[in-house]
């Protein structure tokens, strides 16, 4: 029977595990089975860019979905579990696990959840082809800057013909006078 003091340190755990679920506007969980501790020091380098990265018991991670308010991903907390959560970055942990799945024999993405709802791999998958927040946002500026460059062309080029025009009139006054 576990003491006190254990009982304290897992509510503990799951109450900041908690905190850091509903503070995460995306979180990734991962099979981490297999892999080397120098790639596991290495994914952890590159997750930290994004946000956390933890190892959790499924147990412990299952009580912090629940009191988060995540529902639907009990059936994917078997065996090794870790999860990456980020609280801006919508893509930046999904690219990074995903790379690295692809790169590993045994590593494997198990799902996720996007603002508290949850998605599957095929999802995650997704997430992680999309351009990050910054690329999407210089394209829609460029979309928007483009018709207004056109538009200030335009102009341009009718008040250069009118210019043209008043000039020619004013010189066939001005010849006629």
């Amino acid at each position: 029977m576990p003491s006190e003091k254990v009982l304290e340190q897992k509510k503990q755990i799951v109450a900041e595990l908690s905190e850091s679920l509903k503070n995460s506007c995306i979180g990734v969980i991962v099979n981490y089975k297999g892999i080397t501790v120098a790639e596991d020091t290495k994914l952890r380098k590159q997750l930290r860019e994004t946000g956390e990265y933890k190892v959790v018991k499924n147990t412990l991670l299952k009580l912090a979905l629940k009191d988060a308010g995540i529902e639907g991903l009990d059936s994917v907390l078997e065996g090794t579990t870790a999860i990456a959560l980020s609280k801006d970055d919508y893509t930046g942990s999904a690219k990074a696990l995903c790379d690295f799945a692809d790169k590993s024999k045994t590593f494997e993405i198990k799902a996720g959840f996007v603002d508290g709802k949850v998605i599957d791999v095929e999802a995650v998958k997704s997430l992680a082809k999309l351009p990050s927040k910054e690329v999407l946002v210089a394209q829609a500026l460029s979309g928007l800057n483009a018709p207004i460059t056109g538009f200030v062309t335009v102009l341009n080029g009718t008040m250069k013909g009118l210019v043209v025009a008043l000039n020619a009139i004013a010189e066939k006054q001005a010849a006629n006078a």
